[in-house]
């Protein structure tokens, strides 16, 4: 029984001298087991290659940030409605022809009026009766052969004949549908001898002078967006030219699903080069260009609710090459743009970071060597200043090289939308 307590123990005791033996080895106590290994790993410089982390940098640049926000939105023509018989009546004419332009108060389609036009003239003879009677009344009161009992009763006679009349009148002009404004006619539903009932769709009309583009943006932009900035908009049926939309209105509502931000801008299309119901893409120029600076966005390195950079501290090296170790330095970033992101704070303009092999750097201080090393700096100029400004002076040639689309051209004349700031 005894015997058997004791075998647990003894085992026990074996693995906690194993685990204090590995211990040992690991801080450096078989050292002298091999003194050979020492000289050796003294003598080997700490940049030049052996056993530093290969990495793959960049520098800091300082470069002009056109913040433009991309959008997408459909486009409405300034005024649209259906064109609806307010009364029933059979057709008996139509004044417009599909897709013409039209004038406002421009007949478009009469109904059957006849029964209408009889009422009008019963209504006029009556109106003319009563106006007799007025007058005679009026000569007889003033004789004094009738009181003027009569004479009040005429004249209530005469207003109510005008009434009657106004009121077949405006009978009549219900059977005739005018344009409400100046548009495009659509596809007429239609034919001369259609018999329509009240409130039947006759057609489309389309005030298309002006066309708004409805878009939405994030709602941390509200304080930014403002009338009368100019946003660039570009359709797919068109994909050789841009549109100039003047922004006219910011919803004052942020919605509360997408907590997106409305904006509705105005394009002059006196042309009728764009159609309601277009798909656009709008982008935004948010203030002038301003100077930022600029580094990959695989150099972010994200833990914790933290984003942090990996800075590299040039040292003397053995030879010509140059020693770089590591430093990880917390950073705020702003705009993200073209697989660039802006930094905030810090970092400043010239220093080299690393992006790639971030995964590789286990501490602060290690000893890294330069898969795309640089030339070494001439008369005490700081390492990357001059890679810097070139590098700068690249996404400027991309921009050069990659030319904005030519504007659409416009009619003559003052716009509908105002004036189109910064084209």
């Amino acid at each position: 029984m005894a015997r058997s307590r004791l075998v647990p123990v003894l085992a026990l005791g074996a693995l906690v001298a194993l685990a204090a033996g590995a211990w040992w080895w690991q801080r450096g106590g078989g050292a002298g087991a091999s003194p050979a290994r020492a000289p050796a790993a003294a003598s080997a410089p700490r940049g030049g290659g052996g056993g530093s982390v290969a990495v793959e940098s960049a520098v800091v640049r300082s470069q002009p940030l056109a913040e433009d926000v991309s959008a997408v939105g459909s486009l409405r023509s300034r005024q649209g409605t259906v064109v609806r018989a307010e009364v029933s009546g059979r057709v008996t004419q139509i004044n417009f022809r599909d897709g013409q332009r039209v004038r406002r108060g421009q007949l478009l389609v009469q109904l059957d009026d006849r029964l209408q036009q009889a009422q009008i003239q019963q209504a006029q003879a009556e109106l003319s009766i009563a106006r007799a009677n007025h007058k005679r009344n009026s000569e007889l009161v003033a004789q004094g052969f009738i009181s003027q009992r009569g004479v009040d009763e005429s004249a209530a006679a005469v207003k109510v004949a005008q009434a009657k009349a106004e009121l077949a009148r405006a009978t009549a002009a219900r059977l005739r549908v005018l344009a409400p404004f100046d548009g495009v006619a659509g596809l007429r539903n239609i034919s001369v001898g259609d018999y329509l009932k009240e409130g039947s769709d006759i057609v489309n009309l389309e005030d298309m002078n002006a066309m708004y583009v409805d878009f939405r943006l994030p709602e941390r932009l509200q304080s930014r967006v403002r009338p009368g900035q100019t946003a660039r908009v570009q359709v797919e049926a068109l994909p050789d030219r841009a549109f100039a939309a003047v922004v006219q209105a910011v919803d004052p509502q942020i919605d509360a699903n997408g907590r997106s931000l409305s904006v509705r801008g105005c394009i002059d299309n006196r042309l009728l080069q764009l159609r309601p119901g277009m798909f656009a893409r709008v982008g935004t120029r948010l203030g002038d260009d301003r100077q930022a600076l600029m580094i990959p966005e695989e150099a972010i390195v994200s833990q914790g609710g933290r984003q942090t950079v990996i800075r590299l501290l040039r040292g003397a090296g053995a030879g010509d090459q140059a020693a770089w170790t590591t430093q990880r330095v917390d950073v705020d970033t702003g705009t993200r743009l073209g697989g660039q992101v802006e930094i905030l704070r810090g970092l400043a303009e010239g220093e080299r970071i690393v992006t790639a092999g971030q995964q590789r750097i286990q501490r602060d201080g290690s000893t890294v060597r330069l898969a795309d090393a640089p030339a070494a700096p001439a008369n005490g100029t700081p390492d990357g200043v001059a890679s810097a400004a070139g590098a700068a002076s690249a996404p400027a040639a991309a921009r050069a090289g990659t030319a904005p689309l030519p504007w659409a051209p416009t009619a003559a004349g003052p716009g509908p939308c105002g004036a189109v700031a910064q084209r």
